[in-house]
């Protein structure tokens, strides 16, 4: 396996040096030197009301100091049931002050979802809202599982007091009322201390910061155990890749859900790491996107592509002011060329493909701010970061000469493991004959003379096609060619001659109207034999994930009637 650093040393284009140290820091010393540094500037900007860092990190402090009263303390799991909102900081830092582990929880989890995840973790405690689409779940919960307590916060205390009592006033339906419950808590009585107990102190390296599920290279959740300097390192990471963040008011548009992984690193972690200001919105809608652009002038955005795809369809984008926009980090999917040159030239914003997973606690590599970038890849490796190819079949050596082969990362931010789990750590870890451990990622991919990283596909997505091996992504990029095309995925369909046979799924842009046929007619041509499609069937959606990407397994679920 040909370590291919020394490439990157000669043609890295991001600022600084690759190999650069990160020391071991908590997330909290992290927290607190920005909060000195920055005291009565905006951390959080909700709905137009505004949240110093002192005033934050008081909240914190108030969080440790309820929960420890409690009985709470280092090595709890204590889950967060939220959406993006002021109490997510409070609890989230509150936590980790207390020695405890946060465990992220999708709002968009059913009962049985979050409950099989409350059970994995042995999460005691969690935080949630009383919102009428998280309350009844968290306590359904509540009472079937080995959860113990539920502290409840209100959405419109955290808003600016004329919005407060409109949301009061027009929004019951949307507030479920807190029960009588010795069990449940509301958040303010929580916080109805002076902040002021002692809490212990953390060793970043091996103190667990958040537990993130993840589906993993096999598709089963898993819990990522990403400890204090995991996270923190890849915050540091991220933040010295723009080359002008020290001499800018940074302020990023907070849409991306915090409960993914993505949005924990580049959204809030790396924000607070720089002093930075969040523009939260507690979920995506375009519209209210756009206004917020208008309103609080972001210098940032990171979403997913159908984010940005979603922004460009909406009747307000040519009216948008753009003008404070300048980077939109893409990530959690492919970006298509088409896609990102619409965006680039509608909204005059960069838009940087990067690429990560919840095992490497957010990010591995990066195109860069403001040097060349390669459309249709994902970057260099971003400080400290090794990446490298393995045969996808045999790990323990390196793939065919010019071969695509598996991607495995190695670096500071690389998991310590999966929770309770050793015998999928065994599958996922490669270690060197130096003790180097790598991360196998489960994507397939080539690596240019610069090292510059291509995604061709994911293992488990490969397509068997008369024993030859077909990149759904491949298929794919040849359909986003297509003006009519707005979306597509590329799944393999059981066929009793060559065992399976490639299908794209589609959608398509507003005012075309394309056929199947058509797009059928035109793809197969262009493509090799074994990678020819048997149909095109154009949809009027396509399945996405929480966070908006498209998911290949819901659609591979739906088609297969799993």
């Amino acid at each position: 396996m040909t370590d291919p650093a020394q490439i990157w040393r000669e043609h890295y284009l991001h600022p600084g040096a690759w190999d650069r140290p990160f020391p071991p820091m908590s997330l909290i010393d992290l927290f607190e030197a920005s909060a000195a540094k920055r005291g009565s500037a905006p951390l959080i900007d909700f709905m137009g009301r505004k949240y110093s860092y002192a005033e934050t990190l008081d909240g914190a402090n108030r969080v440790a100091c309820g929960l420890k009263a409690m009985g709470y303390g280092p090595g709890n799991r204590i889950g967060l049931f939220l959406p993006n909102a002021p109490h997510y900081l409070a609890a989230y830092y509150g936590i980790l002050k207390l020695g405890a582990t946060v465990v992220n929880f999708s709002p968009l989890y059913t009962v049985a979802e979050l409950s099989e995840q409350v059970a994995d973790s042995s999460t005691k405690l969690l935080f949630t809202l009383s919102a009428t689409a998280l309350l009844p779940t968290a306590i359904k919960v509540l009472e079937a599982s080995s959860l113990e307590r539920l502290i409840v916060g209100s959405v419109a205390g955290a808003l600016p007091p004329a919005k407060s009592v409109l949301y009061r006033l027009f929004k019951r339906k949307e507030v479920s009322a807190r029960p009588d419950d010795p069990r449940i808590t509301a958040f303010s009585a929580l916080i109805a201390n002076d902040g002021g107990c002692v809490t212990p102190d953390i060793d970043p390296m091996t103190h667990l910061a958040l537990i993130q599920y993840t589906g993993g290279t096999t598709g089963t959740p898993k819990g990522a155990m990403l400890t204090h300097q995991n996270l923190s390192a890849n915050a540091r990471q991220v933040a010295q890749l723009d080359p002008e963040v020290a001499t800018r008011h940074d302020r990023i548009l907070g849409v991306l859900p915090m409960f993914h992984v993505f949005a924990n690193t580049c959204v809030l972690n790396r924000t607070v790491a720089v002093g930075g200001e969040i523009v939260m919105l507690p979920r995506f809608e375009a519209g209210q996107v756009l206004a917020a652009i208008d309103a609080t002038k972001p210098t940032a955005l990171p979403g997913v592509p159908t984010m940005y795809q979603a922004l460009l369809d909406h009747p307000k984008f040519a009216t948008t002011d753009f003008s404070s926009l300048e980077f939109c980090i893409s990530g959690g999917a492919p970006l298509s060329a088409e896609l990102k040159r619409k965006f680039e030239a509608a909204s005059g914003a960069k838009v940087i493909e990067g690429y990560g997973l919840s095992e490497s606690s957010g990010v591995v590599s990066c195109n860069p701010y403001v040097a060349e970038n390669k459309t249709g890849s994902i970057g260099q490796p971003i400080a400290a970061t090794r990446v490298k190819l393995v045969d996808k079949e045999d790990p323990s050596r390196p793939p065919p000469q010019g071969e695509p082969g598996e991607i495995v990362v190695s670096g500071p931010q690389i998991m310590a493991g999966y929770w309770n789990r050793p015998d999928a750590d065994a599958e996922v870890f490669l270690t060197d004959a130096d003790g180097t451990r790598w991360l196998r990622t489960g994507d397939v991919g080539q690596i240019d003379e610069t090292g510059f990283i291509r995604i061709v596909d994911r293992i488990k997505d490969m397509i068997s096609v008369a024993g030859f091996k077909v990149f759904p992504s491949q298929v794919e990029a040849v359909l986003y060619r297509h003006p009519a095309v707005k979306e597509t995925l590329v799944i393999g369909i059981p066929d009793t001659y060559r065992g399976e046979v490639p299908r794209a799924y589609v959608t398509l842009n507003e005012d075309e109207a394309a056929t199947g046929d058509a797009l059928k007619a035109w793809l197969n041509p262009q493509l090799g034999k074994h990678e020819k499609v048997d149909d095109v069937v154009v949809r009027l959606t396509m399945p996405k994930t929480m966070i908006g990407k498209l998911s290949r397994k819901d659609l591979v679920a739906e088609v297969m009637g799993q």
